[in-house]
């Protein structure tokens, strides 16, 4: 067989998947892709060199990438069994395997470290990436008298977001350590075999693949027991996963008690904080986060608990803390003034939004609060539309968009009313096309766009309305 020269990606636009198309770019191999939708995303993936279309047609894909000796096709599991070009390439002989496998094959050699769990993946894995970016160290750490972990360089890092600090959702270092988004769906994350994993949480999701909670809790286990012998498993306290015989086995959580946690909180001007961040050794004082949120609190104690495991330098690390400015789509302000804030974040589970909105009204206490947020998926809304209600209630008032389907066929009876009849506060559904005219036509304090789906496409449209309605600053 031939070299393979040629990746061939169907839904290069996802964010998964990108990342993996771009690494192979720098690798000096020549992609190429099908996406249904152009995006930022693709275009920039296309200034980088990708050949990409957006029509289901055989016929377009590029003369280059029509022969199996020489083209290796990845998919994502969002496109579907009968996609027109996935059969032809399993057809004429092309090697075609998912994302998760290609993940898997990149990370084998590395030390891994993955984070796991129904939500909080995206920011803790970004977070940690750039912990390591900037504290990681070789040597012996001078606090254990332990060997560090994974070589002195920074490594890399495949992310499910885009990191502000690095401007991308792929980071590429001399080191060998790899920071990596474990992501249940699909079970993608049973092709990895980390050094050391956190699991932020189990929570029910996914439950058109998984069909039961307890499956799903299973399948969390087996990825715990595919830690490598003698790495380390941190667990957010509370969450049950079967611990894997020799691995260390660690918790973590906001405030303690767990084995990483954070004390001495301190709200800040704008929601920022201070805190310290108590590991089993030591104490790592007088923290601040670049980021706003309380959750985003909790996502640095993780963080900084696989940092532990492989090793940090600590003056680094507070530096690396405070000089974090997030994930796109994560906790994102748009406006923050003492007059008016907008942000907007990707929050799509009932425990999310909770969490979110808890940590905003926690932020701006006493304000009022008003939450937009666009159901992702018709089997999540049909499995969850009580707990989105209930989350949804904590905000002062609600505006409803209906269903982003995704993947996904519309189900009978199952629509954003379904939420909106058991929310407890004011709310309203509208149509996307009218949520500025919406909101423009309210009187808003605090404002906050929820959502996986499409949402963020109206989010600079709403700024530059309140911008000019509140005669406030973008950030």
């Amino acid at each position: 067989m031939k070299p393979v020269e040629n990746i061939y990606f169907l839904g290069i636009g996802g964010i998964g998947m990108s990342a993996i198309a771009r690494y192979f770019m720098h690798e000096g191999r020549r992609v190429a892709g099908y996406d249904r939708t152009r995006t930022p995303l693709t275009a920039e993936l296309e200034k980088e060199g990708a050949a990409i279309h957006f029509d289901e047609d055989v016929n377009l894909v590029p003369a280059g990438f029509r022969d199996p000796e020489t083209t290796l096709v990845v998919f994502t599991p969002a496109v579907p069994a009968d996609h027109a070009e996935l059969v032809w390439f399993r057809e004429n002989g092309f090697k075609v395997e998912k994302r998760s496998e290609m993940l898997g094959h990149i990370a084998d050699g590395k030390y891994v470290m993955a984070v796991a769990g129904t939500h909080g993946k995206t920011t803790t894995t970004t977070l940690t990436a750039w912990l390591n970016h900037v504290a990681a160290r070789g040597g012996t750490d001078s606090v254990t008298g332990h060997v560090n972990m994974g070589g002195d360089g920074s490594g890399s890092a495949f992310l499910g977001g885009i990191s502000k600090n690095f401007g991308s959702n792929l980071v590429l270092g001399d080191g060998s350590r790899l920071a990596v988004e474990a992501d249940e769906f699909d079970r993608s994350f049973l092709r990895l075999f980390p050094d050391a994993a956190v699991i932020t949480s189990t929570d029910a999701d996914h439950l058109d693949i998984y069909g039961t909670h307890a499956a799903l809790k299973e399948a969390f286990s087996q990825f715990a027991a595919q830690i490598k012998p003698g790495g380390a498993l941190i667990l957010k306290q509370g969450t049950e996963v079967a611990h894997p015989a020799g691995v260390s086995v660690y918790s973590y959580s906001l405030d303690g008690p767990a084995d990483f946690h954070a004390r001495n909180i301190e709200l800040l001007g704008g929601g920022h904080y201070r805190f310290d961040i108590v590991c089993p050794d030591r104490v790592v004082e007088g923290c601040t986060l670049g980021v706003p949120g309380i959750v985003n609190i909790e996502n640095a104690v993780a963080a900084t608990s696989l940092l532990w495991v492989a090793g940090f330098d600590e003056q680094r690390l507070k530096k690396a803390l405070a000089e974090f400015s997030g994930v796109k789509r994560r906790f994102e302000f748009w406006i923050n003034t003492p007059e008016l804030v907008y942000m907007d974040d990707y929050a799509h589970h009932p425990r999310e939004l909770s969490a979110a909105i808890n940590s905003v009204k926690r932020m701006f206490p006493g304000r009022r609060m008003t939450a937009v947020f666009q159901p992702h998926l018709y089997t999540r809304t049909r499995d969850f539309y009580e707990g989105f209600a209930e989350s949804l209630s904590m905000a002062d008032e609600v505006v409803l968009l209906p269903i982003y389907p995704a993947r996904e066929l519309p189900i009978e009876g199952v629509d954003s009313e379904l939420i909106a009849r058991n929310v407890t506060v004011p709310v309203s559904v509208v149509r996307k096309e009218d949520i500025v005219g919406e909101l423009e036509s309210r009187d808003l304090d605090v404002v906050v766009t929820f959502g996986a789906g499409d949402i963020d496409a109206w989010c600079a449209p709403i700024a530059r309305m309140l911008s000019d309605k509140y005669k406030t600053p973008l950030k």
